[in-house]
């Protein structure tokens, strides 16, 4: 059986953190231990085919050691290391939200051993909130998603699967310091005692400020960044988790896990030339809380019986000033958002060569505006089988079905929607070392509190009756070993979206503050997209000393509803490229490139909207770093070498060069 890896690499300036690092192969090579270890497997959601590979089914990883070695402190960062994914930083609420082969963070979800993290009021989540220090694996599912993760992955899904010890104590502290006072400490700890064991971990990600690129100017007509550093631009982001697990026997184990964010940020000011208004904002906080139980015990030889029980709570803070001084501002806006729910797995070995999923999910969301409770009920069931067809074919195939119902809408009038979703792919080893392999899809998506009920301040009307949107994924793609020291990746995409929510506008004297007079904006299911693409990975090893990779994304989008409307915030063309020397066995130098192409994004003038794009850019880092012994390292380097002045999102520059340094010591 040809053996299943993912090609991850990674760009530098997508690395947000204190240090930047793009040592893959360091990290490939502990991979294969470090999966058969630390990684907390009863926070998967799909099953790994062999438990002391890297092979996932339908998915692929990033490990723990690659988050370590390439210093992705934040979910978001590490992301954007995969092919076919992409972040967008900045913007009008300083959020970092991602797109998988265009597909943004409402239809991908996140989830957290398996539970839910996403927001119920509109679906997404800031990604810079949500840091790595406690993971074992980040894993990405695309287009063919399993059916198991519950209702809503029109796009794929990302599940951040926690550590799991293995010795009797074990843990690691880091500190690091970076441009721009910005600073990091972390710790994680944990014991397995054979019957039970504990894990925790404490983090703390602060900075003050980031540097600005060569060149930059603000575009206002009264500019507020002069300076050279981004002004308004703090971040505070504080992790605490716990997890305490029992393992009466070889099979069963149950756990209990507690997971506590608390964050703080402060919204840069816009500083293009045509777009968004200077918005002088700050959220005080920005907070979520996990509690959840999650279980598999064995029945006999050929059954498992698994449950995942959870509690949610979100909590968000925003001060909206009057001016730069922020010496004053509105009362503060106050969201609250509740979700409670689970869902039990029936896993069947009863039939030669199947391995059969029964799910079923049930999630209960509340949004709390002010005085207005908005709640949502959701419920699923869904079936999944993976077959051994032979020694080298290989098939899976789901179907599942979901109801969501608004249990309450203050004044507005209730709704409900069901949709269906089904998936097959098929896996063939034609070498020992190649995997050829094909899949389709269909998936759908709810529509969010916010899609149907949200006026917009006063712009838009409800929709109460929306119905799911929905996408046809097709797949095709190989994964080889082809000659010594290679590895190749190839995939081919097509995607085909319908009944997308869209923002419709038409007469209307009901809505005051439309831009305007007399019209209205609503969410309607009008929207139709067609996408395709290919991902290409090659890495290299040359000698034990020197390796080097790239990897490359072409995705074309086309709205085929109306031509006219780009798609924004994607970029077409993506690639990276990295070597990595060790020049001395204490010693590691990492050169490395990232590029992308412009992004459309969209700006009113004259009460029309018109669209234009960002430029592209290409960004280089360089790393050096000395490990006197195997339990400490030091490292230092710089980041976006050449300080070039780039945007995600027009008029919100992302940092300049960055130095940095930091310090590893495990134990």
């Amino acid at each position: 059986m040809a053996k299943k890896r993912s090609s991850c690499l990674v760009p530098v300036s997508a690395v947000p953190g204190v240090f930047v690092v793009n040592t893959v192969t360091a990290a490939l090579l502990m991979a294969g231990v470090a999966h058969a270890s630390s990684v907390f497997e009863l926070g998967g959601v799909v099953v790994r085919g062999d438990i002391s590979t890297t092979e996932l089914i339908g998915e692929t990883a990033i490990s723990q050691e690659q988050m370590r070695e390439f210093n992705l402190y934040d979910v978001g960062a590490a992301l954007n290391t995969q092919p076919g994914v992409s972040i967008s930083k900045g913007g009008a609420r300083n959020e970092t939200t991602l797109s998988v082969r265009g597909f943004d963070s409402r239809q991908v979800p996140i989830f957290l051993d398996g539970i839910p993290q996403y927001v119920p009021y509109d679906g997404n989540v800031d990604l810079d909130r949500f840091t790595t220090f406690d993971l074992s694996e980040i894993r990405v599912a695309k287009g063919a998603a399993s059916l198991l993760y519950g209702p809503n992955t029109l796009g794929g899904a990302v599940n951040l699967v926690t550590r799991k010890p293995t010795e009797v104590f074990e843990g690691d502290v880091r500190f690091g310091y970076a441009t721009g006072n910005e600073r990091l400490a972390a710790i994680n700890f944990g014991s397995n005692q054979g019957l039970w064991y504990f894990q925790g971990g404490l983090s703390w990600l602060e900075a003050d400020k980031f540097p600005l690129g060569r060149g930059f100017t603000d575009g206002k007509k009264t500019p507020t960044d002069t300076g050279s550093y981004r002004e308004n631009a703090f971040r505070r982001d504080k992790r605490a988790s716990f997890k305490v697990g029992l393992t009466p026997n070889a099979t069963d184990e149950y756990a209990l896990g507690y997971s506590l964010q608390k964050g703080q940020k402060d919204q840069p000011i816009y500083a293009g030339q045509h777009g968004d208004k200077p918005r002088y904002w700050r959220w005080p906080y920005w907070d979520k809380e996990s509690v959840y139980f999650i279980s598999n015990t064995a029945l006999g030889a050929d059954h498992d019986l698994k449950f995942r029980v959870y509690h949610d709570e979100y909590k968000n803070g925003l001060d909206m000033y009057t001016d730069s001084s922020y010496s004053k501002h509105d009362p503060t806006s106050a969201y609250k958002d509740n979700t409670y729910g689970g869902a039990v797995e029936l896993v069947s070995r009863a039939i030669r060569n199947h391995e059969l999923h029964l799910a079923v999910h049930y999630k209960h969301d509340k949004h709390k505006d002010g005085d207005i409770s908005y709640k949502d009920r959701t419920f699923s069931v869904a079936a999944e089988d993976l077959i051994t067809l032979t020694d080298t074919w290989r098939m899976r195939v789901g179907l599942s079905h979901e109801r969501r119902k608004s249990l309450d809408a203050g004044v507005w009038e209730k709704g409900s929607g069901n949709a269906t979703n089904g998936l097959i792919e098929v896996m063939h080893d034609i070498t020992d070392s190649t995997e050829l392999y094909a899949s389709a899809a269909y998936k759908t998506r709810f529509p969010t509190i916010k899609d149907r009920y949200s006026a917009r301040m006063g712009r838009a009307l409800p929709s109460p009756d929306l119905k799911s949107e929905n996408a046809r994924h097709f797949e095709i793609g190989a994964r080889s070993e082809p000659w010594a020291g290679a590895k190749v990746d190839a995939t081919l995409f097509y995607s085909q979206v319908r009944d997308m929510i869209d923002t419709v506008t038409f007469e209307s004297n009901l809505c005051p503050t439309h831009k305007v007079t007399g019209f209205c904006d609503q969410a309607q299911n009008v929207g139709k997209v067609r996408r395709h693409g290919v991902e290409l990975g090659l890495e290299q090893r040359f000698s034990p000393t020197l390796a080097a990779g790239v990897n490359y994304t072409y995705l074309h989008n086309k709205n085929q509803s109306d031509p006219e409307r780009r798609i924004r915030d994607i970029p077409k063309h993506k690639a990276f490229a990295y070597v990595n020397w060790s020049p001395a066995e204490q010693w590691n130098v990492i050169a490395s490139m990232d590029a992308e192409s412009g992004r459309y994004y969209s700006y009113t003038k004259n009460k029309q909207d018109h669209y234009t794009q960002t430029a592209g850019f290409v960004t280089f880092g360089l790393k050096g770093v000395w490990t006197p012994r195997h339990d400490l390292s030091f490292e230092a380097g710089v980041r976006n070498l050449g300080d070039k002045n780039y945007e995600y999102k027009e008029g919100y520059p992302m940092p300049g060069r960055v130095w940095f340094g930091g310090v590893t010591y495990r134990f």
